[in-house]
């Protein structure tokens, strides 16, 4: 387990600094620069500002400066705001994670609930009915369903306050963030329940008598969290950096919506470092789920 766990930090150790290598060159690809705006400012004032950041060398020397800064930690300053990206990260999210934690959650338990109420009432008005909530909460983009919530929620019921720092509500934000995912793992669970319900070993649990809900939660659904599980690792780094649209939608200080302002103002620091804390919290996310295949089927070898 062990060389499988160290070869897994190798390889995503690899795949971070592909990450940063695509970023960087593909950022400093697109034509204009940080500070070339409506109102540009002077020459001179522009040649020191690219002095001060290091824009004015080759771009193979702005990378190795980087990567060097990086290794000590250093992420640099916002171009916009002249504070610590570091700082800036921290912040927000803490944020992020606030909302993303709550719609882990809100998306996990009902998502296996409503999956495998569907699968023990195949073709049933419930089963049915889930499907089909499940189905259109999934084609709808976030975007239009963020959106949705907002105008419906808080513009024209009031019944939910729209997010401000002095009066934050976070909950219109979590129901958007956990509605996709909760229907990905509903409709996950039941086809994964179903094909458990069919094995062998629950057709000779129930010959011997086994109560149906030992068999139900002991066997079946334990076996069919496998493909939750893995899913839940990509999900759950999704959901933790905040989804950019609904975080912009909904006017959240969090990661996503630095991410969105450090793009629109071509803050080349804050791109690389969102990127970054993107990336390695993915890799993270993925790794950990492949690790709690373990503890949920001890068969399971590594490699």
């Amino acid at each position: 387990m062990w060389k499988y766990v160290v070869k897994r930090i190798a390889l995503a150790i690899v795949t971070i600094f592909i990450i940063i290598t695509i970023t960087f060159f593909a950022m400093n690809a697109i034509p204009g620069g940080p500070f070339q705006k409506e109102k540009s400012p002077l020459p001179a004032v522009q040649a020191v500002l690219e002095e001060r950041f290091n824009l004015d060398k080759p771009l193979i020397v702005q990378f190795g400066l980087y990567l060097r800064n990086m290794f000590r930690g250093d992420f640099g300053i916002s171009l916009k705001t002249g504070r610590e990206i570091s700082a800036i990260i921290g912040e927000s999210f803490a944020i992020s994670a606030k909302i993303g934690a709550a719609a882990i959650i809100t998306a996990l338990l009902p998502g296996l609930i409503f999956g495998s109420a569907a699968a023990l009432m195949r073709n049933k008005w419930p089963d049915r009915l889930i499907i089909f909530s499940s189905t259109v909460f999934v084609s709808v983009p976030s975007f239009v369903l963020a959106t949705i919530l907002l105008l419906v929620f808080s513009l024209k019921l009031g019944w939910v306050p729209v997010w401000s720092i002095k009066n934050p509500s976070y909950i219109l934000p979590i129901v958007a963030l956990a509605l996709y995912p909760m229907s990905y793992i509903t409709r996950l669970t039941k086809s994964s329940m179903l094909d458990v319900l069919n094995q062998d070993y629950i057709r000779t649990a129930r010959s011997k008598g086994v109560a149906e809900r030992w068999v139900i939660f002991k066997h079946a659904l334990r076996n069919a969290l496998l493909p939750v599980i893995t899913y839940l690792g990509p999900m759950a780094a999704y959901i933790l950096t905040g989804s950019l649209v609904v975080e912009t939608v909904f006017t959240i200080g969090g990661l996503g919506t630095k991410f969105v302002s450090g793009i629109t103002n071509r803050d080349y620091p804050m791109i690389m470092a969102t990127t970054i804390f993107l990336a390695v919290l993915m890799v993270i996310m993925t790794l950990l789920s492949d690790l709690v295949y373990k503890l949920v089927d001890p068969k399971i070898k590594f490699e």
